[in-house]
């Protein structure tokens, strides 16, 4: 076939593959290096910490420290899971705490479940109006569950405009954002809000560990036994919510470079949000744009400020188990993150945002903007390159074995850090299955996981709006 090509149009093809083999490659090399930079942050920040308290000695230390906090909880079309994570919430192990728990307009049984479950009546309630929301249409409460406040509101369109809701109805120093489809551990509370007791005029955010708890058997609002799931799409899952948590997020936190606290479970001082005009509900990445916005916030007015990650407080959330949620998932999450950076693309590598602007950046761009597109073209044009005779199969070979290779060390050592850390998973059988998909998911799971955020790449590109529906099966109770 290259005979078929003027010498100097198979010169011009042969540099053009030679260029995409060098970018493809180098992006791929980079991408390692600050990967094995992370493994050894967050290895750093896991020896340098003390031993693991247990919750009755937590509660001795913060008892009488331990500022008031409002659980936030926007719920919209949550009748599957919403009573048993609404208990979850008020079982917490915490001394001053309430929960708020925001129904956004569901159309199912989501507030009728509240209402029946737990006895509540209309109350009235003060409603601060520092950030914007939509419409409230009333409250609930009951004098046998004290702590709870159920608001139910007009549909805002996203999470985002039901947290600032709950923000204007909270009555706390802090707020903790969750989702309503997620259980929070007895002493989640009393772990991520050490910072803001060690450090209370400097932290203004923090966020715990999210994990999968599809195959967990939870009872009374609780999970009381962990369990892997049966499907394979979970239990990949499993894998990458470890990598993000446990390395990623643990690294970034170390180097005060976090750029996301998950919106499943993260801890905020109110004055803060409220001066930053609390979430933006024109992006589907709300907690990635208001830690961005945090960070420039707070440089801006040049204060001396820090987000933290602790890796101790777990948070249990349904992941899902079809192809068709997991790619609209994946590619909500890219198009949120796309958002985030064009909209603050000017922080990008300026010295006037320090480490956040240099590092922040540079691993939103690296890993979140050009990561999909680049790995992308690699699969398909390398192989093409190849076959067409324009490309040397070393550069192939290499670049295959850097990719497979280096996933699979990460996902290995990240194993090794739960087991450092959190320790979860208590059988051998467990630690093997979960061994062997951080083989095999190297082998169509994280191709098939790049196309969907291609997808993202393109629904950003086109501006679509919306999040999507996700299909829920509720919490294992037996």
């Amino acid at each position: 076939m290259i005979g078929h090509f003027l010498p100097g149009a198979q010169g011009w093809l042969v540099s053009s593959a030679e260029a995409i083999a060098t970018v493809v490659i180098v992006t791929g090399l980079l991408q390692t290096g600050f990967y094995l930079v992370q493994l050894a942050y967050a290895g750093v920040a896991l020896a340098s910490r003390p031993p693991v308290s247990r919750s009755a000695t937590l509660w001795r230390r913060y008892s009488e420290q331990a500022p008031a906090i409002s659980v936030l909880a926007p719920a919209f079309n949550e009748e599957m899971t919403i009573v048993e994570s609404v208990r979850s919430l008020l079982a917490l192990q915490y001394p001053d705490f309430e929960v708020v728990v925001v129904n956004d307009g569901s159309s199912d049984a989501t507030l009728e479940r509240l209402i029946a479950h737990f006895g509540l009546r209309p109350v009235e309630r003060y409603v601060d109006d520092s950030v914007k929301h939509a419409p409230i249409r009333g409250f609930y409460a009951s004098r046998d569950v004290p702590r709870l406040v159920v608001v139910d509101k007009v549909n805002g369109g996203g999470k985002a405009d039901a947290l600032n809701a709950a923000i204007n109805c909270s009555r706390s120093e802090l707020v903790c954002a969750i989702d309503a489809d997620s259980i929070l551990e007895d002493d989640a509370l009393l772990r991520v809000v050490r910072p803001f007791i060690d450090e209370p005029q400097l932290t203004v955010a923090a966020g715990g560990s999210i994990r999968i708890v599809n195959g967990c058997r939870v009872d009374a609002g609780r999970v009381v036994e962990v369990r892997l799931p049966r499907s394979y799409l979970a239990l990949v899952q499993i894998m990458e919510y470890l990598r993000a948590f446990l390395m990623a997020r643990l690294a970034l936190g170390r180097m005060q470079v976090l750029t996301v606290i998950s919106g499943a479970f993260g801890l905020f001082r109110r004055d803060v949000m409220v001066e930053i005009g609390g979430y933006d509900d024109t992006t589907v990445g709300e907690d990635m744009e208001l830690v961005v916005r945090l960070h420039r916030h707070m440089r801006d007015r040049k204060r001396d400020y820090r987000i933290e990650f602790i890796a101790e407080p777990v948070c249990w959330t349904e992941c899902p188990e079809t192809l068709a949620d997991l790619g609209r998932q994946r590619a909500r999450w890219q198009r949120g993150a796309l958002e985030t950076f064009v909209r603050y693309r000017d922080m990008t590598f300026n010295p006037k945002y320090g480490r956040v602007g240099f590092i922040g950046f540079g691993q939103i761009l690296l890993v979140d903007v050009l990561g999909p597109l680049i790995e992308v073209i690699g699969y398909i044009l390398l192989p093409l390159l190849w076959a067409l005779g324009l490309l040397a199969l070393p550069w192939v070979l290499g670049f295959l074995a850097v990719t497979f290779t280096f996933g699979i060390f990460i996902s290995m050592a990240t194993l090794v850090l739960e087991e450092l850390q959190l320790r979860r998973f208590t059988k051998v059988r467990e630690l093997v299955i979960l061994a062997l998909i951080a083989v095999i998911e190297n082998l169509g799971y994280r191709q098939l996981s790049n196309i969907w955020r291609l997808q993202g790449w393109w629904h950003f590109l086109r501006k679509k709006q919306g999040w999507g529906a996700m299909t829920r099966k509720g919490f294992a109770t037996s």
